[in-house]
């Protein structure tokens, strides 16, 4: 790749995470917690379950590390990951709703922050069966999490469909900046994102945050 085609991806990269962060800002700015708790049928149980994640920090910065962590391991890491997390979470999401009680939710939450964040921060790089394993045991929690806030009166369908396309949206933006990789430096910044998610999560883990 010569430098002008290196430039040209560098800034379509740049306008991508841009254009990320910004949905995701001017969904967090018009919607308000209160909204996603109180949305009913189909529309609002989409609406519903696609805010949960964005306007949950616990939730954001363990699947902006999922995307990140892809694509510091690269393929077939970079698209494994984030389809085993929403597909595992779907199935977290189903008992939630369902009722069916799981222990030390909030506490696992947190702590997929801190260990996705470190996997990243320390560069680890496990068997892809084993990545898959850590992203899918905690993608269980997270959807189960989802799954117990459910509003009354969303549609129950539509509520995880939204939930599982706003996890996307967040993988997708961590993939992305992940991309920054395929620089030098690039790999410096992701790895300081990694251990900034992993500083995150600790705070949430020990009450500080």
């Amino acid at each position: 790749m010569n430098k002008v085609q290196e430039r040209g991806t560098a800034r379509h990269s740049a306008t991508t995470i841009a254009c990320a962060a910004v949905s995701l800002l001017l969904l967090s700015a018009l919607a308000t917690p209160a909204f996603a708790h109180e949305a009913s049928g189909v529309a609002g149980g989409f609406v519903s379950g696609f805010l949960h994640p964005i306007l949950g920090w616990d939730h954001v910065a363990a699947m902006v590390a999922v995307g990140l962590w892809g694509a510091f391991l690269g393929a077939p890491a970079i698209w494994l990951l984030p389809i085993v997390f929403p597909l595992v979470m779907a199935f977290g999401g189903a008992l939630g709703i369902a009722g069916v009680p799981l222990p030390a939710v909030e506490t696992g939450i947190a702590a997929s922050a801190v260990v996705l964040g470190g996997m990243v921060a320390l560069g680890a790089r496990p068997p892809l069966w084993l990545a898959a394993v850590i992203v899918g045991a905690f993608a269980v929690l997270h959807g189960h999490a989802h799954g117990t806030e459910l509003p009354a009166a969303a549609d129950a369908v539509a509520y995880a469909v939204g939930f599982v396309t706003g996890t996307g949206l967040l993988h997708l933006t961590g993939i992305t900046f992940g991309l920054a990789t395929k620089w030098e430096g690039g790999k410096v910044a992701v790895r300081a994102a990694g251990g900034a998610i992993a500083v995150t999560g600790l705070a949430f883990l020990t009450g500080f945050a």
